[in-house]
This record gives C-alpha cells, sequence and structure tokens, in this order.
C-alpha cells in the first residue's frame, strides 16, 4: 500500500491528567475489582490508556490529515472511504478498544465507563471522522441489546461489537430535519412478521462504507396506521444485506445510497442520502419484535443520549489536541522581544509562549479542556457508580443516575461549543501558520464545527435540559445537583487560595437555582414563549458552573497534593497548572453566570418582538 497523503501524526494527549481524574480527583479504585468491574484495577486502566494512546498515535493518528484531504467517494452506489481506513478498522478491532464498554454476555470487558470515556476521547482526537464509524456500530448494538428480541440479539449484537458489522441511526429526513415527528417513512407488515420499509433519511453519518462486510440501520418508521408525530413512530432494523439466522450474507435489502454530502469538516466520514425501498423489496423488523410498535423513541433515546455524551467527547477531544499543538508551538515559535525590553529594537527575539496574550490564550484553552473533560468523567462516574449500586441501594442508584440524565446536555451542548472555540482560539494563537493546512489546528476547527449540530442541535439540548431535565424526579434531581455544589462550597469557602473564587463559583449556584425558578415561573404564567429565547443561556450557566465545580475541586486536591512532592519534580508543575487552570476560569469566566441571570430578569423579547420584514430590506 502506498504511503497516505501527509500520513505524519499531530495527536497530542496528556496522559498525567488523565490519570489525576481517574485516581486523584474521581478516584475510581474505589468502585475497581468488584461486580460490575470485577475484572479491573487501576494497572489495567493505565496499561489501557497508554497503550490506547500509543495505537491512536500510531495507526488512527496518520491518517487524520491523509483522510481528510482525500474524503469519501461514491462509486456505482458504493463508498469507498480514505485510503488506510480499512486496515485501522481491522487493527481497531483487534487491539479490543472499541470492546471495552462491551457487556461480557456479548463478548466485551465491561470496563468502567469512567475509563471509557477517556479511551474514546483518544481514539476521537486521534481521527474524529474514522472514529465515528465505530462510535454509531457500538450505539446501534447497544440498542439492540437492551431492546431487541433474543434472537436479534443473537443475530446482530456479537457482530456490530467485534467489527464485522456496521451500524447507523436513521431519523432525519429532507422535509423534517429536526423535527422527528414530522417523518415520513413507512412501514407495511408482510405476512411473516417483516415489514416493507420505504423513504428517505439524510445526514446519515456512516450511511454505507467498505470497512465492515455489513450494515445495520436502526430506521424510524411509521407503521400503517400509526398516531402522528414522534408517539407513532417504530424503530426498525434494516440490514444492508439481508443474512439468514446464522448470520450469512444473502441478498442486497434494496438500501441505495443517493448521494453523499460534500462538507467543510470530518471528511473521512460518510454522510449519506440513504433511499429505504424505492424497489419495493426493503425489509425490516421492529427492535423488540412487535410487541415494542411505537415504541421507537423511547429506544432510540437509549442510542441518543450515548451519541450526545460522545459528540460533547469529540469535541473535548479536538479542543484538547489544538490546545497542546498551540502549546508546543508556541514553546517554539520565536517572535519579538520580551516585553521587559520592549523598547530595544536589539533584544533577542523571545518564544512566543512569553507574550503576555499568548500565555492568556494558552490559560483559556486549558481551563476550559481540563475543565470540560473533568465534567465528562463525572458524569460516567455516575454512571458507574449507579452500575454497581443497582440491586444493593437503589436510592443512591437513583441519584447516580438522575445525575446522569442531568448532565448528559451539559456534556453535549459545552463540549461541543467550546470545543470549536478552543479550536478557533489554537488558530490565533498559532497566527497566520494556524491558518494553513501545514499545521493541524484548521482541520480540527473544521471538524469541530459539526458537533453542535448533529445529534442534536444545542438549543435541541438547551430545550431538553429546561423542558424535562430540571423536572424529573419533581426536580430532586436539580436540586441534589444544586446542593453537591453547596456542599463544595462550604468545605473550601475558607481555603487561603481558593476562597474568594469559590465565593465566585456560591454566587454562580444561587443564579443557577433561581434562574431555574424563574423558568417554571415561565412556563406557569403563560410567559412560556420566553422559555426557549433563554433555554441556551440557561444551560451554558449551568455547565460553566458545573465546569468551575468540577476545576476547583481539582484545585483543591492539588493543593493538598503539591505539599508532599519536591520542587522540581514535574508532579510540582502539574499541580501548580491545576490551580491556576481553576483561577484563571473562576475569575474570568464564572462571573458569566451572574450577569447572565441578571440578563434572564430582564425577560428580554425584542428578538420575539421584532417583525420578521425588520431583519432586513432584501
Amino acid at each position: 500500500m502506498s504511503k497516505p497523503i501527509a500520513a505524519i501524526n499531530r495527536y497530542k494527549a496528556d496522559l498525567r491528567e488523565f490519570g489525576f481524574l481517574l485516581f486523584e480527583q474521581f478516584r475510581i479504585e474505589g468502585l475497581l475489582g468488584q461486580a460490575p468491574f470485577e475484572g479491573w484495577g487501576a494497572d489495567e486502566c493505565q496499561s489501557a490508556l497508554t497503550e490506547c494512546y500509543r495505537w491512536a498515535r500510531e495507526v488512527a493518528g496518520p491518517l487524520n490529515a491523509s483522510g481528510d484531504l482525500q474524503g469519501c467517494t461514491l462509486e456505482g452506489g458504493k463508498v469507498t472511504t480514505p485510503t488506510g481506513f480499512k486496515q485501522a478498522w481491522q487493527s481497531l478491532y483487534q487491539s479490543g478498544w472499541k470492546q471495552l464498554a462491551v457487556d461480557t454476555e456479548h463478548g466485551g470487558t465491561g470496563a468502567p465507563r469512567s475509563l471509557v470515556v477517556l479511551v474514546e476521547e483518544l481514539l476521537s482526537g486521534a481521527n474524529v471522522a474514522f472514529g465515528m464509524y465505530s462510535g454509531l456500530a457500538f450505539g446501534a448494538g447497544e440498542v439492540i441489546a437492551s431492546f431487541g428480541t433474543s434472537e436479534q440479539k443473537a443475530l446482530y449484537c456479537s457482530r456490530m461489537f467485534d467489527g464485522r458489522w456496521g451500524g447507523t441511526m436513521c431519523l432525519t429526513e429532507p422535509q423534517a430535519g429536526s423535527d422527528v415527528g414530522s417523518a415520513k417513512t413507512t412501514a407495511t407488515r408482510n405476512a411473516d412478521g417483516s415489514y416493507l420499509i420505504r423513504g428517505t433519511k439524510i445526514f446519515i453519518s456512516g450511511g454505507d462504507h467498505d470497512l465492515a462486510e455489513n450494515i445495520i440501520h436502526l430506521v424510524l418508521a411509521r407503521v400503517d396506521g400509526a398516531p402522528t408525530g414522534t408517539k407513532g413512530l417504530t424503530l426498525f432494523i434494516v440490514p444492508k444485506i439481508r443474512s439468514d439466522a446464522s448470520g450469512a450474507l444473502g441478498a442486497p435489502n434494496d438500501v441505495e445510497v443517493a448521494n453523499i454530502e460534500h462538507k467543510m469538516g470530518i471528511n473521512g466520514s460518510a454522510t449519506c442520502l440513504l433511499n429505504f425501498g424505492d424497489q419495493g423489496t426493503c425489509i425490516g423488523w421492529p427492535v423488540g419484535g412487535e410487541a415494542k410498535l411505537n415504541q421507537g423513541m423511547p429506544q432510540m433515546f437509549k442510542l441518543m443520549n450515548s451519541a450526545r455524551i460522545a459528540v460533547g467527547i469529540q469535541g473535548l477531544s479536538v479542543a484538547s489536541s489544538a490546545f497542546l499543538n498551540a502549546l508546543a508551538f508556541a514553546k517554539e515559535r520565536k517572535q519579538g522581544a520580551s516585553m521587559a525590553h520592549w523598547k530595544d529594537p536589539t533584544a533577542p527575539r523571545v518564544p512566543i509562549i512569553e507574550h503576555a496574550d499568548v500565555r492568556r490564550m494558552l490559560l483559556d484553552m486549558k481551563s476550559r479542556v481540563e475543565g470540560i473533560r473533568a465534567l465528562a468523567v463525572k458524569l460516567a462516574h455516575h454512571t458507574d457508580c449507579a452500575s454497581a449500586l443497582r440491586g444493593k441501594d437503589e436510592t443512591k442508584a437513583a441519584y447516580h443516575q438522575g445525575q446522569v440524565d442531568l448532565l448528559v446536555p451539559l456534556v453535549k451542548a459545552y463540549g461541543s461549543d467550546q470545543g470549536f472555540r478552543v479550536c478557533e482560539t489554537a488558530i490565533q494563537t498559532f497566527g497566520g501558520v494556524g491558518y494553513t493546512k501545514d499545521f493541524p489546528v484548521e482541520q480540527y476547527c473544521r471538524d469541530a464545527k459539526i458537533f453542535s449540530i448533529y445529534e442534536g442541535t444545542n438549543h435541541i439540548q438547551a430545550m431538553d435540559l429546561v423542558g424535562r431535565k430540571l423536572g424529573q424526579a419533581g426536580g430532586q434531581n436539580l436540586q441534589a445537583f444544586l446542593a453537591d455544589v453547596a456542599t463544595f462550597v462550604k468545605a473550601n469557602a475558607a481555603d487561603a487560595t481558593l476562597g474568594a473564587a469559590v465565593k465566585t463559583l456560591s454566587g454562580a449556584q444561587e443564579a443557577v437555582g433561581s434562574s431555574a425558578m424563574r423558568l417554571l415561573m415561565w412556563f406557569q404564567s403563560g410567559k412560556v414563549a420566553l422559555v426557549p429565547l433563554h433555554a441556551n443561556g440557561f444551560l451554558e450557566m449551568m455547565a460553566v458552573t458545573a465546569v468551575g465545580w468540577m476545576l476547583l475541586e481539582g484545585a483543591a486536591i492539588a493543593q493538598v497534593k503539591r505539599k508532599d512532592v519536591p520542587e522540581g519534580h514535574k508532579d510540582a508543575a502539574f499541580y501548580d497548572g491545576k490551580v491556576a487552570a481553576a483561577l484563571y476560569y473562576a475569575r474570568n469566566v464564572l462571573p458569566s453566570v451572574e450577569h447572565a441571570a441578571k440578563l434572564m430578569a430582564e425577560e428580554d423579547r425584542t428578538a420575539l418582538d421584532i417583525a420578521t420584514e425588520a431583519f432586513a430590506t432584501v
């Protein structure tokens, strides 16, 4: 095989930061070695991160730039992925990275989600377009594992989890967009209990490719006579190629790739327009059998929640590598004199990391990246705790699951929004060369823009938060979140270094609580139109508060650890960096929460009241 275009790895990660989160901040060793993680210990977790990082740099990373340049092609109704992707797919599954999170009953290792979320960051950060194919296969397989019949699980799960078969989720249609309830794809029952599927789906990531021998599409369709809206949608298993019960492949299943999108980023990921049943021979089976008709949306949310967390991780992953690449460049690039000698034209040129604004940008990126990562691991740790407590302490398990539900829209929306903005800042740090393809950050920025759009736009995440999640369990999940922040505030308010920052966090926590009550008032007092107008702002308020909390919690731990580290040891600088990132975020970002709460209280309706004709005269 010829060497791929620009086959050079540019991916960077800081595994010391990963270890800090797992074993110092969240202390997952308390869950290891016992059900359901009896096969995992601290050494196994560390080894997995080290080896996965090596794999990401040696296999997936070198294909990132070349895959972006080459893109995918569609010929004769079949998609060809970039050079090297097929070999990387085989290596990915042979190495076992996608089987970490798979339950042992389906051939996986059942690893803690706290570890898996960091492994997924490594895989996504090295090559986000390539990583999407396996991520979707895993997500679709999880849905079948959760809701499928025993026969469906036996046929599909192991093959989708080990890479033999791929998977997709097919929701969006041309006329509907994010309005999934307006879907027109139909399902007509056959005498044998299968259904004829007919319709068109757009923006289907991994809708076709040459990596696996078959692709299993999960398709939302409406059975004849079903109710309108989302309540009448059923989720169908629709394979690209039909198979018998043993998995032996047979005839094509009348699934046509009509087009692949030409995008600004993630060019190595095939985004397809799929036509189902143009020849009248596309067959599908309801996930879970006919007893699960009209249950498509609840089933799909299993996949959507996993996908939304994954998208937040995608945003984090490219932002982290963009930051670390910018940091390396800033240490090497010499330009200008030190401010101490700014009037001396003969003064030596210094690395740009010595310039104040570059240091500001680097610390800004560091704080956002590390805070979002901590929040993602926090969510995953809640998932692990819920799994460990089920059947033992249902009250505590419910608390942890409630926090997972509450944090999903924050991780997806804030992780994806900030991922793009960190990449933008990284370009600025590089200066003019950052805008060129000679350096990786311009691709990171292009790839990152999609994250705030797909798997539910970030406004959908905000409406999910304010319309569903805040009221879950009678509001107890939100109250528990606010109480957890308050507990941290009380324990650390008198800290000599962090005390003022903790006070700012306290103000943010109170602002989130009062703003949540304001949203409830709007729902109940006829001002419901204000809710979607301010939902995005509220989500960001809550996310900034959560990230500020995670950073300050990490800083408090780092301060204690720092006392036992001798000067000159690399951990001394590491722990000092944790404190600096937390203080920067608390002083420069966290105050925005109280300001945003004041803006909400003003109930500005300008965007609602402006006449459509007043936006422009064209």
